[in-house]
């Protein structure tokens, strides 16, 4: 059984003080979060306040970026060394404000998944159509290419520390999610592109979470369907309380 994985993307919010006082909210459930893995990935000006609020209580630190050298004249760029020293377990890489603002192509996120790698930290990786590739049929098409691209010469083995988010660009920030049919069914056909990739094996072991407006009062949907292992949190993890009632909704619903 995969273990359901929540995470929370603060995106560009929340000040040191604001952070300090996310964590001193979220309930210290230790039994919970040994049943549901839970992540909060904060700007880097609150990492280090956000890895002492957490400490003790099972939940993880994550970034939001990182840049794929270890260290030079890169002004205004974030090391995944850095992140490791600050207690970073997880990075957020390819998200897609990264790749449509940004213009990150497929080639700079390899290349950061495999840095972020060989320093031990774990990827959640970004995949999504944009809604005009969505309505004009592309929509396998983007994931394939945004999945293949982003783990080219990744090995089967360095496969059991990545994480897949499906995040429709459409459903982002905007309040219109998936519908859970059109999610479950994205989620299925990535699934099937990482076995085919990297056999069945991985393709049934790799989690898979869904992001998109997900909220306290529709998270239990998504968590229902078998090929959806959590979440990728935006706007409802800005509140201690709404995030930890998403996480309640995997661990209720995985069974564990």
């Amino acid at each position: 059984m995969r273990v359901p994985i929540v995470a929370a993307n603060w995106k560009m919010n929340k000040t040191v003080g604001e952070a300090e006082s996310f964590t001193a909210d979220l309930p210290g459930d230790a039994e919970l979060y040994k049943k549901v893995e839970v992540v909060v990935c904060t700007p880097f000006t609150c990492l280090q306040a956000v890895s002492k609020g957490l400490e003790g209580t099972g939940v993880k630190l994550g970034a939001q970026n990182m840049y794929y050298e270890d260290k030079g004249a890169y002004t205004g760029e974030i090391s995944p060394a850095m992140l490791k020293d600050l207690g970073c377990t997880y990075v957020i890489l390819g998200h897609s404000e990264r790749r449509h603002i940004f213009q990150e192509s497929n080639e700079l996120i390899n290349k950061k998944v495999k840095a972020a790698l060989v320093h031990g930290l774990k990827p959640i990786l970004c995949i999504g159509e944009t809604l005009e590739e969505r309505q004009a049929g592309k929509m396998e098409e983007i994931c394939k290419t945004q999945i293949f691209g982003s783990l080219q010469d990744i090995t089967a083995k360095e496969m059991d520390q990545i994480v897949i988010a499906y995040e429709p660009v459409w459903a982002i920030g905007t309040g219109v999610n998936a519908s859970v049919e059109d999610a479950d069914s994205t989620i299925t056909f990535v699934r099937q592109c990482i076995s085919a990739k990297y056999g069945t094996e991985i393709g049934d072991k790799i989690r898979i979470q869904y992001g998109g407006s997900v909220k306290p009062n529709n998270a239990v949907d998504y968590f229902k369907q078998a090929n959806i292992d959590g979440a990728l949190i935006g706007g409802a993890s800005l509140k201690a309380d709404s995030f930890y009632s998403i996480v309640k909704s995997a661990a209720e619903v995985c069974g564990c």
